[in-house]
């Protein structure tokens, strides 16, 4: 069963979801304490070929989706969307399975999202004591998106690629996306923005257990990134009959930091 979060008397359906590419080293911890904090917990594996999908075929307390080729980090989230919206979920939280997002925190994104459409983590919101330096190249593109992002959109983002997020299924529903790589969260804030769904940021630790993680291809070459990143961005700006920067700047609700909560599911 679902697990069902209350609150005013209504309840809610919570489910996270985890986009998998090559993981075994880490899937099998993450999974284990994801479950600690959200009963209703769907992998989407993404064509792995290091027996990741060995060891998800011998769970039988997560739902897995395979693609049977690597389609992409988007695609993959947004494989994990449909099912959401099929199974009437009200709540989806997604998180990294590289070690990067402490499950824990599932909790605090849930509950903050009973408020806004989508509450997104931020590693540059505030300091934690065991946070890790990030790797160079991929804070300067983020610092660079995210600044001309907020430039272009009107947003007061500070974390612009962050995966630790919740989003409100009715308002998620909105958002159509064509992105299948590691560009689609452009796409999104650009919807987000077009569509005025209100946002808030939730400080994230900064964890980083493999710098030197690839991309693929031409997109190690952190240039290279960038200029497609762009790319991406002014096709989403395009989708959505061009944008004219708002005379105010949207708000964007920024969340106290906390310490990860020690309780788990009842």
């Amino acid at each position: 069963m679902p697990v069902t979060v209350y609150n005013s008397g209504m309840s809610e359906r919570i489910l996270t979801i985890l986009p998998v590419y090559n993981e075994v080293a880490h899937v099998g911890a993450v999974l284990d304490e994801t479950l600690r904090y959200c009963r209703d917990v769907l992998v989407v594996n993404d064509g792995s070929r290091d027996g990741t999908t060995a060891l998800l075929a011998g769970r039988s307390d997560v739902q897995v989706i395979n693609h049977p080729t690597n389609s992409g980090y988007g695609a993959a989230l947004c494989t994990g969307f449909q099912h959401a919206f099929r199974k009437d979920y009200d709540i989806v939280v997604t998180i990294d399975c590289d070690g990067q997002h402490q499950p824990c925190r599932i909790l605090q994104f849930v509950e903050a999202c009973r408020s806004v459409d989508v509450v997104s983590g931020s590693r540059y919101l505030h300091s934690f004591r065991d946070d890790s330096r990030p790797p160079e190249q991929r804070q300067r593109i983020n610092q660079i998106l995210t600044a001309e992002l907020n430039e272009q959109l009107g947003l007061q983002l500070t974390d612009t690629f962050c995966g630790f997020k919740a989003y409100r299924v009715e308002a998620l529903k909105q958002v159509q996306f064509t992105e299948p790589g590691y560009a689609m969260p452009l796409e999104f804030w650009v919807q987000a923005a077009a569509l005025g769904l209100k946002i808030a940021e939730l400080p994230v630790p900064r964890i980083y257990l493999d710098e030197n993680r690839s991309f693929g291809g031409s997109l190690d070459d952190a240039d290279t990134r960038l200029a497609v990143y762009r790319d991406a961005f002014q096709r989403a700006l395009q989708a959505v009959g061009g944008w004219k920067k708002p005379a105010s700047v949207s708000p964007v609700s920024v969340l106290s930091a906390r310490e990860c909560p020690p309780d788990r599911l009842p």
